[in-house]
């Protein structure tokens, strides 16, 4: 009898699945056991061919060879990763081999690295699929008692093929129309385009913003504040005349007290963690960026297994998840956690259709702790703080609603109505979770909101005496720039952006732009082609982004083009629609793009162009940030020269403690500050010697090496240097 393949996505989980398996014995790139044997990929092994293996005129970019539309789509094996690849290939040739098992991440692109490697390899047994939604010891065996066959799965591996060759026939030929026409290094793509162009519309509104004056009127009295509103609530006036005339109205008049309504109020805990959420909340509390996030999640998951799968788009869980809750709070019942834990268990979990909800869990349900108990000492700071916040939103979910009376005074001076609010706690219920942290929910437009005060007791007909009238002045504030968790929200339901009502829909009921798997890399990538630097948590456009924003063609920026693809690309998942008709319709979309941008008057204008030539071709550099400070890049994009200038350093300032750039190669380095502050390198060593009585030549040289490596050092001399909070 033969042996079954065991196909994972990457080495540490194959390492997982072969303890489980009994696969002992140790191979080139695989575990071996009697009944198994276990190989693994390293992500994708098996790619899209490029351009130029369909033809060789494709390896010059020119203007009259696009659209480059392939009659069929080739794949070739990715070079970097050819020995593993050849590893996997002759375990699916060998004649032991009786079957396969897909034990790649459960997902859309955990379907296409296996599937890409099977067709490659030129696989033609039988198949089945691991579908886990944790990698614990208990979740794996389960899994393997019920393996599902791969047919089940043939369509969500159509769409995702569907969705990597639309992505070239669009990208690729766009770059290239892009970059030949303006003869600079431009790039675009179905999801990272219109993203983009969120950003720069948000900059352009913020830009164009005229602030404006208002006043509004406060009336003291009793040690509480009432507010006046107009008719339809509004509180504030935009004109100095009218505000000045309803102050001189109501001033040393008596007001007579119309309402007093009490009233019992809840607010539901809040929905459990997908990734999307998850990054917003680690982006709002700790500035961590999307992608950060994403690769703490999978250390927790695949290293520590101390939480579900984290690429999942679902809030809640389905039904055969409810028993094992007990358990998963037992496991989180320590340290910080443990009397919110023993009092849930303590009382009959609440479990309603906002946690447990079987017909909204697409692939993976909500990201929520496994069974396995944590050593919270061998996570690091980063993995303590993404593994608090899940914990804190899955106590906070399984606790009772937040219970509070609220009273609302209505208060008329003179024929104007003033009010005001107060709130008495009847029942800390989830909030008790963050008791002492403060609830971080979604940013408030304005902050405008009624101030809540404690009111003394007040009955229906009172008079009010003595009452001060305050008037005070505000300007409005234009639209908040963009941080990570904002594009994040943006990203999820950019439907509000879309006229048409039935798309507007179908982007709710979609993933909206990218996918939670995605979305880190594509911010990334935007970062990383300098359309868009970050300033703090704030993400401002460059001046490549914005006028790459008014190069491309207008469907290209405009969600709608994703929510199409997206209901198209969940239709063919659900074997509702025929993936031949989506691509025909992507490579006749990917001419008519390209056209666009031929016939286009426009032109680009580097602004960011130095007088310095580029030493391999002669033209001049252009000077852009990079994510460790400032580069030189040529403007040539096949030459591809870059050098790097200067680097933010972990170094602080003696003067106004903010980050120094380090400039200069060997010797002459030279640290320099915004506030004016320079000096040299022999300087600074000298320097921070007096401060520590400890460094020497030999470590500030360290020092610089791991910084130009980009490396976090944790040592006396990272404190001393760099005081270093990450």
């Amino acid at each position: 009898m033969g042996k079954t393949l065991v196909l994972t996505e990457k080495p540490s989980v194959g390492r997982e699945i072969a303890k489980i398996l009994n696969c002992n014995q140790k191979g080139n790139g695989c575990f071996m056991g009697s009944k198994y044997i276990v190989v693994w990929a390293l992500g994708h092994l098996v790619t899209l061919a490029d351009p130029e293996s369909y033809d060789e005129k494709y390896k010059t970019w020119r203007m009259e060879d696009l659209p480059m539309l392939p009659v069929k789509m080739d794949l070739v094996v990715m070079k970097e990763t050819s020995k593993q690849f050849g590893v996997v290939k002759n375990f699916m040739k060998s004649p032991e081999i009786d079957d396969l098992i897909i034990a790649t991440d459960a997902g859309r692109e955990g379907e296409l690295v296996a599937r890409w490697i099977m067709k490659k390899a030129g696989w033609r047994k039988p198949v089945k699929r691991l579908w886990i939604s944790s990698l614990t010891e208990r979740a794996i065996k389960e899994g393997f008692n019920n393996l599902k066959p791969g047919r089940d799965y043939e369509t969500l591996y159509a769409a995702a093929e569907c969705r990597a060759e639309a992505d070239w026939l669009v990208g690729l030929n766009v770059t290239r129309a892009l970059t030949c026409k303006y003869n600079a290094q431009l790039s675009a793509g179905r999801v990272q385009t219109p993203t983009l162009a969120m950003v720069v519309e948000r900059e352009n509104e913020i830009r164009q913003f005229v602030p404006k004056d208002y006043w509004s009127i406060n009336a003291l009295t009793n040690g509480f504040e009432l507010r006046w509103q107009d008719k339809n609530g509004q509180t504030r006036l935009f004109d100095k005349t009218k505000a000045d005339i309803l102050v001189a109205k109501v001033n040393g008049q008596t007001g007579e007290v119309v309402e007093v309504t009490k009233e019992a109020k809840k607010e539901l805990p809040p929905l459990a963690y997908d990734l999307t959420e998850l990054q917003r909340d680690a982006n709002r509390k700790y500035g961590f960026s999307a992608k950060t996030t994403s690769s703490v999640m999978q250390q927790l998951y695949e290293n520590h297994k101390l939480v579900t799968y984290p690429r999942t788009d679902s809030r809640h869980i389905s039904e055969d998840i409810v028993p094992t809750l007990p358990e998963r709070l037992k496991s989180i019942a320590l340290g910080p956690y443990v009397d919110l834990a023993r009092s849930i268990l303590r009382n009959k979990l609440i479990l309603t259709k906002r946690f447990v909800d079987g017909s909204k869990v697409s692939d993976h349900h909500a990201i929520i702790p496994t069974e396995q108990p944590p050593t919270l000492s061998r996570l690091s700071s980063e993995e303590l703080k993404i593994y608090d916040l899940i914990i804190k939103r899955f106590l906070a979910v399984l606790s009772p609603a937040f219970e509070y009376e609220q009273t609302l005074v209505k208060v008329v001076i003179k024929g104007e109505l003033f009010t005001a609010k107060s709130k008495i706690v009847k029942l800390k219920g989830w909030r008790k979770v963050y008791e002492g942290q403060g609830h971080f929910d979604d940013e408030s437009e304005n902050g405008e909101g009624e101030a809540e005060q404690t009111l003394p007791e007040i009955r229906k007909g009172d008079s009010l005496k003595n009452l001060s009238i305050k008037l005070t002045i505000g300007k409005t504030k234009p639209p908040a720039r963009h941080t990570e968790a904002t594009l994040l929200s943006a990203m999820e339901h950019p439907g509000k952006l879309i006229d048409d009502r039935k798309l507007r829909e179908a982007m709710d009921q979609s993933h909206g732009l990218g996918t939670p798997a995605t979305r880190a890399e594509i911010i990334e990538k935007l970062f990383n082609s300098f359309y868009m630097n970050r300033q703090g948590k704030e993400i401002i456009p460059t001046s490549k982004g914005i006028q790459l924003i008014g190069l491309v063609p207008p469907e290209l920026k405009s969600p709608e083009l994703t929510a199409k693809w997206e209901q198209q690309l969940t239709e063919i998942s659900k074997g509702r629609a025929n993936s031949q008709a989506f691509l025909t319709g992507m490579r006749g979309y990917a001419t008519q793009l390209v056209s666009t941008v031929i016939s286009s008057a426009q032109t680009f204008k580097h602004d960011n162009l130095t007088r310095t030539k580029c030493p391999e071709c002669g033209k001049f550099l252009l000077q852009v940030k990079g994510k460790k400070g400032e580069m030189y890049v040529c403007q040539d994009r096949e030459c591809g020269y870059r050098k790097g200038i200067s680097q933010t350093s972990n170094a602080r300032c003696p003067e106004c403690h903010k980050k120094m750039e380090i400039k200069g190669d060997g010797e002459n380095k030279l640290f320099t500050c915004v506030c004016g502050h320079r000096e040299k390198l022999s300087a600074f060593t000298k320097r921070r010697e007096t401060e520590k009585g400890t460094m020497n030549k030999r470590e500030v040289g360290s020092f610089l090496q791991n910084q130009n490596e980009g490396k976090l050092i944790n040592t006396a001399l990272a404190d001393a240097l760099a005081k270093l909070k990450k």
